[in-house]
Order: C-alpha cells, then structure tokens, then sequence
C-alpha cells in the first residue's frame, strides 16, 4: 500500500491523464519490442498449420454468418481462425501479429504492476526488452499461430484470482475476454487451464484464512473455463451436428499409444482376432506418429472417410486395452516422453515448407511475393543461436528463482506465491498434457518456457521495489 501511495502521489502533478497515456504508450512499446522476429524475418513466422488456420476462418466464417454449409472446416480450433480473421481477411497477416503482440504485452503489463506498482512503465519495459531478447516471447507472439494465446490465458487466471483488486472493472472484462479466447484457441488449453485450476483449488485449502475469498475468485476463472466448453461444443454441434469439445480431431492419442509400443503391441497380438480398423494399416505402423497421422501413405491420412471416422471411434478403446495390457510399459514410455518434452523448448519449425509456399495461391495470394522475400523463406533465420540464448537464459532464471524462494516465505507475498504456482504448473502440465497425449515437440515448450525468465525477472522487479520502500521509510 505504501508503493502504490508513493506512486499516486509522484504522478498527482502531471495528471491522471498524462499517467494514462504514459502508460498506453508503454505498453504499445512493449508490444512493438515483442513484434521484432517478424519485421527481422521480414514477414510474420509461419507454420504449415498457420496456413490452415487462414483458410479455415472463411469456410467457419461463411457457415456461422452467412448458413453456407461445407462437407469441412478443418481440424484446427474454429475459434482462432474466426478470431483472426477480420484482421487479415485472407489478404495480410500483418494485423494478426499486431494483435497478438498487443495483447501479450498488455497482459504481461497488468501482471507487472500487480509485482510493481512503482516505476511500473520503465521497469516494464526494460523487463519487456529482455523478454523480448533471449526468451521465445517475442517469436512466439509473432508467429501465426494460437500457441501464444495460451500463455495469456494462464497469465489471466493469475490475475482474476490473486490480484483481481489490482485490476480496474475494465480490465476484468478485457481478462475474461482474451482468457475466454486464449482457452478456445487450441485443444490444450482447455485441458491446461482446466488442471491449473483443479491445482489452485487445492492450493486454497492451504490458505485457511483466505480460502473462501479465494474459492470465490477461482469460481470465475471456472466459469470462463465452462463458457469456453459450451462454446467450444456449441459451435461445434453447429457446424457438425453433434456436440464435442474436439470436432474433426485425428485420433493424436491412438497414434502416441502405437509409437510408444503398447498399441503396436496389442494390434500384433489381437488383429487376428478383433476388427479394428488400425489393423488394415499394421505395414505403416511405427514408432513415428507423425507418420501414421500426416505421411504420404500413411495410416491415418490414406484412409478413407469412413475409415478415419472409424479410427476415432475406436480410439479409446483401443488405448485402454493396450494400456491394460502393458501398464508397466506405457507408464514407462509416457513417463520419457513427459520428460524430454519438459527439456524441449528449442525455437525451431519455421523453416522453409514447400507445401506451406503452394497455399500462398489461395490463403495469401497477395502476399506470396512478400513472404518469398522473408529471411524464414530463404531459411537464413538464427535459430540455434537464439535457442541457445533461451536455453541458458531460461537455466539462470530457474536458478534465481530458487535463490529467491526462501526470500518470498519470509515475505508471504501472496501474489508473488500465486504466481510462480501458477507458471511452474503451467510448464509442467504443458509437458504432461503435450509430450504424453499428443507429440514431443520443441514448439510445444517453447511456448510457455518463457514465463520462467518473465517469473525471474518479476522477482528483481519485487526486490527493487522493496528496497524502494526500505529507503523512504527510512
């Protein structure tokens, strides 16, 4: 109370007005700081999904607007590709990139002054430049895809339920918004924002005193994590006619479950015996799952509609008998598999596809001769550098931030606690939901890794302004 006093009474003489507009300015600064990969690249960072996700908007857009029905809208969250598309209209990505740098650097701002409220807009943009320097940040928020989104969301929940009396009516409403979407935007979001706030529940019965003033505050992170359900499932009961959180979802954990073994194993043994259909594919099973869900020739991909509709049906069942039958083994595998991706966080995948160029003719036909000219389409991007520079940037966070922990149970800083709760647990259950449902990935950990430098960096923030305090109390 006393820093945010101080802070008040340093700015009564310039004027709410100017204090507004300062710190506007900021965070457009900080969001100009994030969008740097792209104006370097020369084009916003792509990926074969970005392509899909831009075209699929339209296709969504035509059905819920306009009842123009199709045979298919693609495997992608409606909700992304609905949500970018007024900004690009098939015609320039630009504007999908300057929203999602803006809305990454709002986000991050709000949790700053909620650390900091002293100093906030210099101390934010000298965080917001280091972020933007040595952590995935700055890519990941200049990448079209909804990976960055999720961040925003978890970042979100911190807010509404730790440091909701920091926030401002408007605010809030921004905060259920942009959370309401971050969720919607990828399959993994429901189910990360989903276990973050089962953890956060049993985190508030440790705190007896405050644990129904908290239980009410995670009950409206719950509802927008139910809005983003019935949403989610009444959208796609329009588009589909059925109800479902996942629409046409290829079956990712049939394919994780015969690469580790026990699914591969289980057909071996029961395909002569049962019908399922992934035993007509038993020459292009593997260990690849990639390969049985995209390869040319694969499973998944050469089968016909009806077949693919089959395979899903039978994905469950399918994991569970092989998961009973080789319980030991499939722990063991999902055990590593959640293992290496907590260490994969690597900035890689923006090279060069050629099937991604060949969608430029009828996603971005305009733009195709400016993303030619990009240094990702000439594949001169420094990614090992920079994912060298994440690498040790992201050990010295965890290593001051485990300096610090003794340091925040002295304080009892509640926020501080609610947040680093909430990153450690978004970075591992970001790895348990990714690396053991679906694939290892280094985009997947490259995604949230950078909250652990921005933990870090809200630690020193802590510190100066405690010091602060010390020396004009003094």
């Amino acid at each position: 109370m006393r820093i945010a006093r101080a802070g008040r009474q340093k700015f009564a003489l310039k004027g709410p007005g100017w204090v507004t507009a300062w710190h506007s300015a900021a965070v457009f600064l900080g969001a100009l700081l994030l969008s740097w990969p792209a104006l370097y690249n020369g084009f916003p960072l792509l990926y074969p999904d970005s392509m899909t996700y831009l075209d699929d908007g339209r296709i969504v857009g035509r059905a819920v607007f306009l009842h123009e029905f199709s045979s298919y809208y693609g495997m992608r969250s409606p909700f992304y590709s609905l949500g970018i598309l007024p900004w690009h209209w098939n015609i320039n990505p630009w504007p999908v990139i300057a929203l999602q740098c803006l809305l990454v650097a709002w986000v991050v701002w709000l949790v700053v002054r909620s650390i900091a409220p002293v100093q906030t807009a210099a101390r934010y943009l000298a965080l917001m430049l280091l972020l933007s320097l040595l952590t995935s940040a700055s890519w990941y928020s200049a990448f079209l895809m909804p990976d960055i989104l999720g961040p925003v969301a978890y970042l979100g929940i911190y807010l509404l339920a730790f440091a909701r009396e920091s926030l401002s009516r408007a605010e809030r409403l921004g905060l259920y918004l942009v959370s309401w979407w971050g969720i919607t935007a990828h399959a993994s979001h429901l189910l990360l924002a989903a276990g973050l706030c089962a953890l956060l529940v049993v985190y508030a019965v440790f705190e007896h005193r405050l644990f129904f003033a908290r239980l009410r505050l995670l009950g409206q992170v719950a509802v927008i994590l139910l809005v983003a359900a019935v949403s989610q499932m009444a959208l796609n009961g329009y588009l589909y006619g059925k109800p479902s959180l996942s629409g046409e979802r290829p079956p990712y954990l049939l394919a994780r479950v015969i690469a580790d073994g026990p699914g591969l194993w289980y057909l071996e043994g029961h395909c002569g015996k049962a019908q399922w259909a992934a035993c007509r594919h038993m020459k292009e099973l593997s260990g690849d799952s990639d390969g049985f869900l995209w390869g040319e020739g694969g499973g998944y991909e050469a089968s016909s509609d009806d077949e693919q509709e089959r395979l899903k049906r039978e994905e469950m069942p399918l994991v569970l008998a092989a998961a009973r039958t080789y319980p030991r083994e499939q722990f063991e595998r999902s055990t590593a598999n959640f293992r290496e991706q907590l260490l994969a966080f690597g900035l890689f995948g923006f090279d060069s596809n050629p099937w991604m160029l060949g969608e430029f003719n009828y996603v971005l036909p305009e733009a195709r001769v400016s993303y030619l000219g990009s240094r990702q389409a000439r594949g001169e991007l420094p990614l090992n550098a920079v994912s060298s520079i994440q690498w040790w940037t992201v050990l010295a966070s965890l290593a001051a931030t485990i300096v610090a922990i003794p340091l925040l149970w002295r304080r009892h800083s509640a926020r501080l606690a609610g947040l680093s709760l909430v990153i450690f647990s978004t970075v591992v259950l970001n790895a348990l939901v990714t690396g053991v449902l679906s694939v290892v990935d280094d985009r997947y950990g490259c995604r949230v890794m950078w909250l652990i430098p921005l933990l870090a960096g809200l630690f020193v923030l802590d510190w100066l302004a405690q010091r602060q305090t010390a020396r004009e109390g003094a």
